[in-house]
């Protein structure tokens, strides 16, 4: 029992360290840094909200998605389209959350109700993400629009309208508005599924995860429990969606592709699973390495992030975060060992002094 207390303290003092630090830098960062820089780093945001999302539902939920583009895709195309339809940004913000959740939660419905076996469920996932990206990408022409929207098939659509104060669509969010709505709704979605792990829901969650058979003979459906957290990590996704549209005022139908599916697997990987704040650190040590290799022409970066991924499965195989995690545990309970030690050495001492 004191064992788990101590977890419970110890991963609320480690989410309570991410929050403080990620106020700091929401704070801080827009007075140190320009506006040019401060429109490069909020893609960085957008796609750990991305990753964080297919963190959670694979690294505590245990559902390998291989789809999670597609509702990153859906929210973006979404928002583009009804913000078009309507001017104000305030019931297209809602659709790109909501209709990502509602495909997340049909598609869930047949794969876990339908009892498809974890291959299918990564099968039908990548299936879905490719017939809507061929979808799409065959949408050019005047004749296929949404009401006033033009889908533009491969050009996608651009001159995306900003999100905007509710009900007042001349005040659009500025750069500066972007980073933060961004960072904070990133800290927003941390904040609340750190809450939900640490609630009964969250705790059932795992347990499925861990053992199903077990959670299911203690009376829990198993099926229900995924299904709420594959749609909530589709509606994540959504939202990181229809933040991408905003940062670039365009979409196209390449956030679809399967590109785009491999590498949140990756930033997930190389950040570690079992933690919101891993997918994070690897999608942003990614997305810089790619920018980096992408400003020269000796390397491919399709080839090195193939190399990094099969490195870190063979040699980190639990990722950064967690295995900097054990390595300074292990560094910590060693100095404590050691000054133990010396304590008990120096007690020991002062005995066979009062002897003699």
């Amino acid at each position: 029992m004191s064992s788990t207390l101590s977890k419970f303290a110890t991963s609320w003092k480690s989410a309570a360290v991410c929050i403080a630090i990620g106020v700091l830098l929401l704070v801080g960062l827009p007075s140190i840094i320009d506006d040019y820089t401060l429109i490069e780093v909020t893609i960085y945001l957008v796609m750990s909200m991305l990753a964080v999302s297919l963190g959670f539902i694979w690294g505590f939920g245990g559902i390998l998605c291989f789809g999670q583009a597609a509702f990153f895709g859906l929210g973006s195309y979404t928002y583009a389209i009804a913000v078009v339809n309507m001017g104000d940004s305030t019931v297209p913000f809602l659709l790109s959350i909501a209709v990502p959740a509602l495909f997340a939660a049909i598609l869930g419905y047949v794969i876990f109700y339908g009892r498809l076996s974890d291959v299918y469920m990564g099968v039908i996932t990548l299936t879905v993400t490719l017939i809507l990206f061929n979808l799409v990408n065959s949408t050019a022409g005047p004749e296929w629009k949404i009401g006033s929207a033009p889908l533009g098939g491969f050009n996608g659509i651009p001159a995306i309208p900003p999100l905007n104060w509710p009900g007042n669509t001349d005040e659009a969010i500025t750069p500066r508005g972007m980073f933060n709505l961004s960072f904070g709704l990133l800290i927003v979605v941390y904040a609340g599924l750190r809450v939900l792990i640490a609630s009964r829901i969250g705790h059932v969650i795992i347990a499925i995860k861990e053992n199903e058979q077990r959670a299911q003979l203690l009376g829990y459906d198993a099926r229900a429990y995924k299904l709420f957290a594959f749609t909530l990590g589709g509606a994540i996704a959504g939202l990181a969606g229809c933040l991408f549209a905003n940062w670039g005022s365009f979409t196209s139908p390449t956030i679809f592709g399967l590109a785009q599916s491999a590498q949140i697997i990756i930033w997930v990987i190389v950040g570690g699973l079992g933690t919101l704040v891993g997918p994070v650190v690897g999608c942003v040590l990614i997305q810089w390495l790619t920018t980096q290799i992408g400003t020269q022409q000796t390397f491919n970066s399709n080839l090195v992030l193939g190399a990094i991924l099969v490195l870190f499965v063979l040699l980190v195989p639990k990722g950064l975060v967690p295995s900097i995690g054990d390595l300074l545990a292990r560094v910590w309970t060693r100095r404590l060992r050691v000054t133990a030690e010396a304590r008990e050495q120096g007690v020991t001492a002062r005995v066979e002094e009062q002897k003699a």
